[in-house]
């Protein structure tokens, strides 16, 4: 085969795992509501149901560099999609809360290996000087999950019923499977690292119990004690973590990652952008479903908009950051998106639908730009020996920010209620979180600010860095520094 279609083969295929995880996650979002009353379970407390496949991802997702390394990139991606799968079908049979809750972590354990491994795929596989591109064209077909899944989620949910939204997964990772076997070249370190396990009995079982700890808030589930007890031995276990990793060369977690500024800047604060762009698609069903009293087919041919302004930004993004380069486009942008994020706190019954598609479709725009410039720029300086392990820190941490995103828009909507009288989910309830978590995405601009204003040169086209003003420090760490 052609190399050059090989290379745009493979981030094509890689995004197949991509738009599962995406549609999946979509879906799922819009019908909450209706699994809740199914379920005879609280709105509020189907945040686990998200949260948890999160938090399994958080965890698991640390051995995924090392497993790539070990038993080869394709080898791992490919077996990621098969569990995918199986907790798909654990979750279209689940009869209860906890039997789903149970499934999602089965599809977190997957989603684990296959988001990072195929990341570490495209990145070892693509010039520096395409990766912008490649970074894009495996966006894409990504996005077409978030485009189809609400109203497809909504349609299923309110003329079907809601166990085939993971139904629907089973042909597209049966796809995946077959491009994997056929097209992905076997990509893996020659001599692979030792297995940090001291370092992954500490930070996974660390995350798992201070997430836990969080998302029991508020539920009601167990007892105050308990919820205080589970969060301190989580916090205790991340400490000892963080004393852990700079005593070993090959920790799990890569902590001197975060001396790269331009890495620093990708996954701490897109870390904090995250949070609260994260809650928008807990939020949003809730709302037009609770608060507006639409059924889950119209809350989905609403917030769809959201993924068709984030596909065509894709293919703008390398022009965009060309001309303006990374850190003012991330600065600037955050604050447009956080401005596109806090808009529904203005919603009432009287807003116009198609003036909520519009506002969705120019959000899906700026928020894809943020998207795809934090990820691409979070590699630009990172040795390539140092891939899979910077790969697998940023997978963490953005699923991280999305389980953190929904615990604080979940704890918000539960306070609201207590405050303002109790009672069922009202329109009232929803404005004060819209706008909190607005300002916590707003917030990262601190962070982007520190960026040198050459940072991220290395991976624009070489007639883009005349516009790019260079820096006296420009934002490369070596090996020796690190």
């Amino acid at each position: 085969m052609n190399e050059l279609l090989r290379r745009n083969l493979i981030p094509l295929i890689v995004a197949t795992a991509l738009f599962m995880e995406n549609l999946d996650a979509t879906v799922l979002a819009t019908s909450l509501p209706a699994i809740a009353k199914d379920l005879g379970a609280n709105p509020i407390n189907l945040k686990l149901a998200l949260t948890t496949y999160l938090l399994a991802l958080a965890v698991f997702i640390p051995a995924s560099g090392w497993m790539a390394d070990r038993f080869g990139a394709k080898n791992i991606f490919r077996a990621a999609m098969v569990v995918f799968a199986a907790g798909s079908i654990a979750c279209a049979l689940s009869t209860g809360l906890g039997s789903l809750v149970a499934a999602r972590v089965l599809q977190g354990m997957g989603g684990a290996m296959m988001t990072p491994v195929g990341r570490l795929i495209v990145l070892r596989t693509v010039p520096r000087a395409e990766m912008i591109g490649a970074i894009a064209w495996l966006s894409i077909p990504a996005l077409v999950g978030p485009v189809l899944g609400p109203p497809l989620g909504g349609f299923i949910t309110t003329y079907f019923d809601w166990r085939w939204i993971f139904w629907i997964n089973i042909p597209v990772a049966l796809a995946g499977i077959v491009l994997i076997t056929r097209f992905i070249p076997d990509v893996r370190e020659e001599t692979p690292k030792g297995f940090d396990l001291r370092g992954f009995l500490l930070i996974g079982p660390g995350l798992s119990l201070f997430l836990t700890g969080v998302t029991l808030l508020g539920l009601g589930l167990v007892t105050q004690q308990t919820v205080v007890a589970v969060i301190f031995a989580g916090a205790a276990l991340l400490v000892a973590y963080v004393w852990h990793a700079p005593r070993v060369s090959e920790p799990i977690i890569d902590l001197k990652l975060l001396a790269i500024p331009t890495f620093r800047a990708g996954v701490i604060g897109g870390f904090v952008f995250r949070i609260g762009l994260g809650a928008g698609p807990f939020l949003l069903p809730l709302l037009f479903q609770a608060g507006f009293g639409m059924t889950a087919f119209q809350s989905g041919m609403l917030t769809f908009a959201t993924g068709v302004g984030s596909m065509f930004m894709k293919t703008q993004v390398a022009t965009i950051l060309g001309r303006y380069g990374f850190r003012r486009v991330l600065v600037f942008n955050a604050l447009i998106a956080a401005l596109f994020a806090v808009a529904p706190a203005l919603f009432t019954v009287a807003t116009p639908p198609m003036l909520i598609i519009a506002l969705f479709l120019v959000g899906g725009l700026s928020r894809s730009l943020e998207f795809t410039s934090l990820n691409t720029l979070a590699y630009a300086d990172v040795p390539i020996e140092r891939l899979s392990r910077a790969t697998s820190f940023a997978a963490v941490c953005q699923n991280l920010s999305g389980s953190v995103g929904v615990t604080i828009a979940a704890l918000g909507l539960d306070i609201a209620q207590r405050t303002m009288g109790g009672g069922d989910l009202a329109l009232a309830h929803f404005p004060p979180v819209f706008i909190l978590v607005a300002v916590i995405s707003a917030s990262s601009v601190l962070l982007f600010m520190q960026l040198s204003k050459s940072a991220g040169a290395s991976l624009l086209p070489d007639e883009a860095l005349k516009t790019v003003e260079p820096a006296k420090d420009v934002a490369r760490v070596s090996e020796r520094e690190l």
